[in-house]
């Protein structure tokens, strides 16, 4: 008992604040220009099968008021809800749709999209953010996509994922500007997919 209490209680950053607003930051700018991996340097020890990027998000996104859903993997470890309830006080919601950020440990097994809040026409935002923590996360390979933020157009590739990623993709687009967005997180390092980034062909590397 007290060895679970211990790794709820594990400890959030070591300045709330200033390292809140980083990552806060971070994940903001990833989403307003997809596709561009960025650092995220952080120091958490989160129960696992928590990730210190899964946490770190988490802390910085989530509040009393910010309901978070998480897969099967994170809700199999009671520590991982108890850590998330004592630093941010985030209500554990029971289904995907009842979301505002979903926390996702095993992205290859995520439920399809159109189970999370899409929001609605007069609110777009009213939908959901899902993090996934991937091990392989890469911007010189991979599909290509195109939108508001990317110049010309860019790849992101990062795995694993689920089967039918490229179709459920291409189908949460199509239903702009409702479907969901996208953080994905690899050790130290962060990217984003807005709902906005279509899939597109890539441009061709001038010969040299």
């Amino acid at each position: 008992m007290a060895h679970t209490l211990a790794r709820q209680l594990a400890h959030g950053f070591a300045d709330p604040v200033h390292e809140g607003q980083a990552v806060f930051r971070a994940a903001m700018e990833a989403l307003s220009r997809p596709g561009r991996i960025r650092p995220l340097a952080i120091a958490l020890t989160p129960p696992a099968p928590l990730t210190p990027e899964l946490a770190a998000l988490a802390l910085a996104l989530t509040d009393a008021d910010t309901p978070v859903w998480l897969d099967a993997p994170l809700r199999e470890e009671p520590a991982v809800a108890g850590f998330l309830r004592f630093h941010t006080g985030a209500p554990i919601v029971a289904s995907p749709g009842q979301a505002a950020f979903a926390l996702i440990a095993d992205p290859a097994g995520c439920p399809a999209f159109t189970e999370f809040a899409q929001g609605t026409p007069a609110y777009p935002d009213a939908s959901a953010t899902l993090i996934l923590a991937v091990e392989t996360l890469s911007d010189a390979d991979g599909p290509a996509f195109a939108g508001p933020g990317i110049r010309g157009t860019m790849r992101l590739d990062a795995g694993p994922l689920p089967a039918d990623w490229a179709s459920r993709w291409a189908a949460n687009q199509a239903g702009f500007p409702l479907g969901v967005d996208l953080l994905l997180v690899a050790a130290g390092r962060l990217a984003g997919l807005p709902r906005s980034a279509r899939p597109a062909a890539p441009e061709a590397t001038p010969c040299t």
